[in-house]
């Protein structure tokens, strides 16, 4: 297992590389025909959302170009950190924002947009009523998690078996995603038979074939999560107009509808 994660790292890595490039090929395209643009670095858990909201915000602009790159939280730190070309960034949890702050590499102040919440999802098994103590039971099978080293619900997915005792006797039966969207597809391929993933992501269509049962909040600390415009994006008239559209209500409707708590709610 320990050697299939360290593939997956690298091959995560080499992926999001390969976005990176892309996204500076299309930043000299929009640049050289004159027309706006900028690229996103976001959460893998916003990849449905995000979509909806980029198309709300096209809606009205469509002459503005916006391409997002979607990957762990912690990668796309390093990636902003070594010069990526994001102009927003899109995190899972709160503090990788602060760190991009505190190095020198931010163009702003972090603004919270929304708290995640992780469930147990099946493709093939019924999850309705399941707790995450029963995962122990071997019916289960194999089990899929983000990796908790740079992905956010990775780190909240351990959280909550070790909140249910089970976290060391997991182990041999765990399989570890690059990001929460990797995770979620090796529950839909059946490369794992359940997945600790992101509610958003569960609510969308593309995984209605399967069933979920949300994880209590108290199970683990809450994800908050917040943007903020990098070094590059602080002058960037595109990324400021996108930042507010962020904060819109047509924008807090579409997390909502994927499941997110916005900021300040009560619950969580």
């Amino acid at each position: 297992m320990r050697i299939l994660s360290r593939w997956l790292f690298v091959l995560g890595m080499a992926i999001t590389a390969l976005s990176v490039h892309a996204a500076v090929d299309q930043a000299d395209a929009h640049q050289a025909a004159g027309s706006r643009h900028i690229t996103l670095a976001a959460a893998a858990d916003l990849h449905y959302a995000m979509d909806h909201v980029i198309a709300a915000y096209r809606h009205d602009h469509p002459a503005d170009s916006i391409d997002v790159v979607y990957g762990a939280s912690g990668q796309l730190l390093t990636q902003i950190e070594q010069g990526a070309p994001f102009e927003l960034f899109f995190s899972a949890d709160s503090d990788y924002p602060k760190q991009l702050i505190a190095h020198g590499n931010a163009g702003g102040q972090p603004v919270p947009y929304a708290v995640g919440r992780i469930v147990l999802w099946s493709a093939s098994i019924d999850m309705h009523g399941v707790q995450v103590a029963d995962l122990v039971q071997p019916r289960f099978g194999r089990i899929a998690i983000a990796n908790p080293q740079h992905a956010p619900y990775g780190k909240r997915a351990e959280q909550a078996l070790r909140s249910a005792g089970i976290w060391d006797q997991l182990q041999p039966r765990l399989v570890f995603g690059e990001n929460i969207a990797q995770t979620a597809q090796f529950a839909q391929s059946g490369n794992a038979q359940v997945g600790i993933i992101a509610q958003s992501l569960a609510l969308d269509p593309a995984m209605a074939k399967g069933s979920y049962a949300p994880v209590p909040p108290t199970a683990y600390e809450p994800l908050q999560q917040s943007f903020v415009l990098t070094k590059r994006g602080a002058d960037n008239a595109l990324a400021q107009d996108f930042a507010r559209f962020m904060q819109s209500p047509a924008t807090r409707a579409i997390l909502t509808r994927y499941g997110f708590t916005l900021p300040g709610a009560a619950d969580h």
